[in-house]
């Protein structure tokens, strides 16, 4: 039997494909006499039904004690979904594991008939782009921060949304602000204004939250966008400095200890806060990479997440730097220095 171009790739063959592979347990050379087709075809026919949601694979992590997950719902209390990443991969690699894994747990946890905020970023486009072909009926996704830049090239918040509205089939809502504004007097003004009180109306009414960590860790494999597309002058990266600043979620910088609100820039920035961030019922988290593990340690202390998607390298790196830390805090030298101060 020879392969028909149009009829080896519709949906009827793709189920049937599947239902062998999946259920029956059938192998690839059993499903291709079968189909009549060839293995490589029916390799295709698998892939084309996973895209399309034919096939739903879902992984339960064991979660019990002494594993990653269970360390980190213990010293953050946040549910986590651990992503194995092979040693000695690159970070781009990395971050596409990690971003394909946060693409299904983001479909599953999409509200039908609701609104989810969606921020931007290296991270955001990688997970956006990982989406699976599966419409959420009455989904609408609005952006959460600004991302306007006067220069610099990056990942383009556009394009996140058209991912979300083509592959989910959800109505978008732009933020058109820049990701800083240059005088807090003109966020103040432009928070006035009726079409940018309408978006943040509307970012209020979410109940999924989506979102990554940006690190101001110069080292970093992966720079984030807030540092590297022109957002801040050297004015601004000063004043991060002294203010202790690790990173940010939606542009709301935050210190190691999670603490944020007296950060000067903050006065500037489009994100929502910590504080606004919480009253979302859940917040996804998405991070890869170790040169994330300050400024995640700092948005888990922030209580920015509810869920986390995370590699197992930082999963591990940060965990044992909120362990240094807390001995640092609560040892005897610190108790020595506290009976000191009194």
């Amino acid at each position: 039997m020879t392969e028909g171009a149009g009829s080896t790739v519709s949906p009827e063959r793709c189920y049937e494909a599947a239902s062998m592979y999946y259920v029956q347990g059938e192998t690839m050379d059993v499903i291709a006499r079968h189909l009549g087709v060839s293995r490589s075809t029916v390799s295709r026919l698998l892939t084309r039904a996973r895209a399309d949601g034919i096939v739903r694979i879902t992984l339960t992590a064991p979660g019990g004690a002494g594993t990653l997950e269970a360390a980190l719902r213990e010293t953050f209390n946040v549910s986590a979904r651990i992503v194995p990443v092979r040693e000695g991969t690159t970070e781009i690699h990395r971050l596409e594991q990690v971003a394909a894994v946060a693409a299904e747990e983001l479909v599953a946890l999409a509200p039908e008939n609701g609104v989810m905020g969606a921020a931007w970023g290296t991270t955001m486009s990688e997970v956006s782009a990982a989406l699976p072909r599966r419409r959420v009926p009455g989904l609408t996704v609005v952006q959460l921060n600004g991302a306007t830049a006067p220069e610099g090239d990056g990942p383009n918040v556009g394009e996140v949304l058209a991912d979300f509205s083509e592959r989910l089939g959800a109505r978008t809502v732009a933020f058109p602000v820049p990701a800083f504004f240059d005088h807090a007097a003109t966020r103040e003004a432009m928070w006035s204004e009726r079409s940018v009180r309408r978006v943040l109306a509307l970012a209020d009414r979410a109940s999924l939250a989506v979102f990554g960590v940006g690190s101001l860790d110069p080292n970093a494999a992966l720079p984030s966008q807030v540092y590297s597309g022109g957002h801040l002058s050297e004015q601004d990266r000063a004043l991060l400095l002294r203010d202790g600043v690790v990173g940010d979620v939606c542009t709301v910088m935050l210190r190691q200890d999670g603490t944020w609100r007296d950060v000067a820039l903050n006065v500037r920035a489009t994100g929502p806060t910590p504080a606004q961030l919480s009253r979302i019922p859940r917040r996804l988290c998405v991070v890869a990479g170790v040169g994330k593990t300050r400024a995640l340690l700092a948005a888990l202390r922030a209580r920015v997440a509810t869920d986390l998607v995370v590699d197992d390298a930082t999963a591990r790196a940060v965990l044992a730097l909120a362990a240094r830390k807390e001995k640092r805090e609560h040892g005897p030298h610190a108790q020595y220095a506290q009976h000191r101060q009194r």
